[in-house]
């Protein structure tokens, strides 16, 4: 039976959004919201720590913020968007070596992971460098995050390589925020208002116990049955308080720091 040949001036219409469409532009403004507030929460260091989130309409791209940069001076147009190969599709500069190997890859592999945030946040990372499990699950904002935590225990140095890359990833598992052994934090949200929510109250967490800790006394966790119950309580409304914490910063950033959106 013949066939017709397509025909080749027939245009190809995506139905991606472009990428300087109105969703893409909020997410550069939430993420560098989320750099800004972060810088001054001290949750930072240096030039050294990530934020990432995937371009909407997109599972190949991400936002990511540039090599040089501090937290501080994030706005919404130097944020880079790459592709997995390492390509820098749209934006001045390159993102960190290991910004792109570990972002990249836990965003393919992770699907789930819409956003993704690294940082060396100090009460979070000293957890990290002790023995045993980082947090005992003694206060009440530390149970957002039970049975929500992984541990990565197997510090390899940077992750200059896809091979580490995919091995952070395969750490992660079906946690949502990962301890990584020596080194830091990793938090995975089905937002960046999500993301951002469990990054601020996983490094809240870690200062109360580091501050219980210090007084030599015992820190007795929360029995297991009560802390299920009050995680799956704090999780039914997570979506909606991370949307408002989001929300609020950014109203304080409007008039302190308006910079960030432009």
């Amino acid at each position: 039976m013949p066939t017709q040949k397509p025909d080749a001036t027939v245009e190809v219409i995506s139905n991606r959004p472009p990428l300087d469409a109105p969703e893409v532009m909020k997410a550069r403004m939430d993420l560098a919201a989320c750099f800004r507030m972060a810088a001054r929460l001290g949750l930072e260091e240096g030039i050294c720590n990530h934020f990432s989130v995937l371009v909407p309409g997109y599972d190949d791209l991400f936002i990511v913020n540039p090599y040089g940069k501090a937290f501080a001076e994030i706005t919404a147009s130097s944020l880079l968007i790459c592709d997995f190969h390492g390509r820098v599709v749209s934006g001045d500069g390159s993102p960190e070596a290991t910004a792109f190997y570990i972002h990249a890859r836990v965003h393919d592999r992770l699907p789930r992971a819409r956003a993704v945030f690294h940082t060396h946040m100090p009460y979070a990372t000293a957890l990290s460098m002790t023995e045993g499990e980082p947090l005992l699950f003694a206060g009440q904002t530390a149970l957002k995050f039970y049975g929500r935590t992984a541990v990565d225990s197997n510090y390899s140095g940077l992750a200059l390589d896809n091979a580490e890359g995919d091995r952070i990833a395969s750490s992660i598992g079906d946690a949502d925020v990962l301890f990584m052994k020596h080194h830091g934090v990793m938090v995975l949200g089905r937002s960046i208002a999500e993301a951002w929510d469990d990054i601020y109250y996983l490094e809240r967490a870690c200062q109360v116990q580091t501050l219980a800790l210090s007084t030599g006394r015992k820190v007795t966790p929360v029995a297991t049955s009560i802390a299920a119950a009050v995680a799956r309580q704090m999780r039914d409304g997570d979506a909606e308080s991370g949307r408002l914490h989001l929300e609020s910063i950014k109203r304080r950033l409007d008039i302190e720091e308006p910079s960030y959106r432009s």
